[in-house]
């Protein structure tokens, strides 16, 4: 639809106010409301609740949302109106599981998440997080375009102190640990995140990482987890083993969990998530706070080491791992082994590169290994040892699994998106597109969920986990992290082949109050802030 001029738009808003005015005089009832610097009028207002739209304005002054009705009838008016008529105004999205390079130059602008209404983003996942929460944090003021929370990685942690040494901590080891845990929640993190698939966090028992976890408990902290084992681990403890693991290390540490992203890997689980959801449901039920998100693609993206090389022979480090390359004996055991990893996540024609090395860049690993005239495994270690490797496994996930799981009323929304760096020209699709697809494809196309379900899958659901109460809800006091989008236009453009493509159907985006996305097109505002966690109270805060 033609978007009007802000002329047009001030002229009609104040044809409007002047109707109301001369009526409102006749009675002596006008009572002049004071001038927001903002007015997004007309539009279908999904609040975040989860209650159906209404069709209301929204004023913005500063950097809060500071009325939400009918402007015209209240007399408020503003120094710029935007009509938005038809369109569906929501809170911003906020993305629980993310890697967003807001460090890099090329990724602080976060320009693929603001093109899906994402305005804020979760750092620090799946281990990595550092503990020093308050330098990484004070680095993105005022240069980032979304905002940002973090976790503290148990991962990073661990190798501070251990390195990537399969070997459980010594009692001196667990207390630095742990105090580089209380560090960085005292700094602003909202909680301790694992990848217990990844190395070195793979090495940890559960009763290390409840050790950990309890110090994040002091500050009424989430326990943030890519669990051990989604069902396509090489000798693994299973899809439903490894989620009753997250759910003891939370219940026992006296956190809540939100697992990052939820689903059954490997199509020897399709078709399993109910299982899966019923030991959340029963978690829940006894009163632990298990929540979970997602995105709604098939493939996954991570490294090759992680999807091709067993946990045993990277014990103790890169340097290590190349060691064992060395040792013909070694040799034979892993091209077995690795053969056995890569049949459980479909075979090597199912590894796309999303790596920035333009040999690599968009290929598999069998046309690459073909072109090298090498063995599979083979073709694996010579990619390794000039370092690790950004892979995708397409078809990993069942969508099945996907649609059933989007319909638990625990279940938010992620893009478990890495910005690409400019050498990456194939990436995941999902920095792209993972909350508008969600919104198509779920909604729109298969009405599988219903929107106002969806936008509160992506806004006050992950506020109220977080505990924030001034985003995910669009509401007066509210800061005015806001999203515009146009129904009929919503649609994801990236694919696999050619992902870097934005989400269409996002008119406007503000964070903070400010334009980022405007009209559909970028302002350039770096509008976004670091979000510390708020400090607990009451019987929550530490010490207590």
């Amino acid at each position: 639809m033609p978007i009007r001029t802000d002329r047009d738009r001030r002229r009609r808003h104040r044809r409007l106010l002047a109707a109301v005015a001369v009526a409102a005089l006749s009675i002596g009832d006008l009572r002049a409301q004071p001038a927001a610097d903002l007015l997004l009028v007309g539009g279908f207002v999904h609040d975040g609740s989860g209650q159906p739209p209404l069709r209301q304005d929204v004023g913005v002054t500063g950097d809060r949302i500071s009325f939400v009705g009918d402007a015209a009838a209240a007399g408020l008016d503003a120094a710029v109106v935007v009509d938005v008529d038809g369109l569906m105004v929501t809170p911003g999205f906020i993305d629980m599981h993310s890697h967003a390079e807001l460090a890099e130059d090329w990724g602080r602008d976060a320009l693929p998440f603001l093109h899906q209404g994402i305005t804020t983003v979760a750092i620090g996942v799946d281990g990595g997080g550092t503990p020093d929460v308050a330098g990484s944090l004070a680095a993105l003021e005022g240069r980032i375009g979304v905002n940002a929370f973090a976790y503290a990685g148990h991962g990073a942690i661990r190798r501070r102190v251990i390195g990537d040494d399969d070997r459980a901590p010594t009692p001196a080891e667990l207390d630095q640990m742990r105090a580089l845990v209380r560090r960085a929640m005292h700094e602003g993190a909202f909680g301790l995140s694992t990848g217990l698939f990844y190395v070195p966090g793979y090495y940890a028992t559960t009763e290390e990482v409840i050790e950990l976890a309890r110090v994040a408990a002091e500050f009424d902290g989430i326990y943030d987890t890519h669990d051990r084992d989604l069902g396509a681990s090489y000798r693994g403890v299973g899809y439903l083993a490894s989620i009753r693991e997250a759910i003891r290390i939370g219940e026992s540490a006296g956190t809540r969990v939100i697992f990052s992203h939820f689903n059954a890997q490997g199509a020897a689980n399709y078709g399993r998530a109910p299982e899966g959801a019923r030991l959340v449901e029963e978690a829940r039920a006894r009163g632990v706070e298990v929540a979970a998100a997602q995105h709604v693609y098939t493939a996954t993206q991570s490294s090759l080491a992680a999807y091709a090389i067993p946990r045993w022979a990277s014990n103790g480090g890169r340097e290590d791992m190349l060691e064992r390359f060395r040792d013909p004996e070694t040799v034979r055991r892993l091209d077995v082994e690795t053969l056995e990893m890569l049949a459980i996540r479909g075979g090597a024609d199912k590894l796309l590169f999303a790596d920035p090395r333009p040999e690599l860049n968009g290929r598999t690993l069998a046309a690459v290994a073909a072109e090298w005239a090498l063995p599979v495994p083979a073709a694996v270690r010579r990619i390794l040892a000039d370092g690790n490797a950004a892979v995708m496994n397409l078809d990993l996930y069942d969508i099945e699994n996907t649609r059933y799981l989007a319909r638990q009323p625990w279940m938010m929304t992620c893009t478990d998106g890495r910005t690409p760096s400019p050498g990456q020209n194939v990436t995941h699709p999902r920095v792209f597109g993972a909350f508008t697809r969600k919104l198509r494809q779920l909604v729109l196309d298969e009405q599988v969920i219903t929107m106002t379900f969806a936008v509160r899958s992506m806004t006050g659901l992950a506020a109220d986990f977080l505990r924030v109460d001034d985003r995910g809800y669009l509401r007066a006091g509210a800061v005015a992290d806001l999203a515009v989008f146009d129904p009929g236009r919503i649609r994801d453009r990236a694919t696999y082949e050619d992902p870097r493509q934005p989400a269409e159907g996002t008119v406007h985006v503000l964070v903070n109050g400010r334009f980022a996305i405007r009209d559909g097109a970028p302002t350039g505002a770096l509008a976004g802030r670091p979000i510390r966690r708020p400090a607990p109270t009451g019987a929550a805060a530490p010490g207590r």
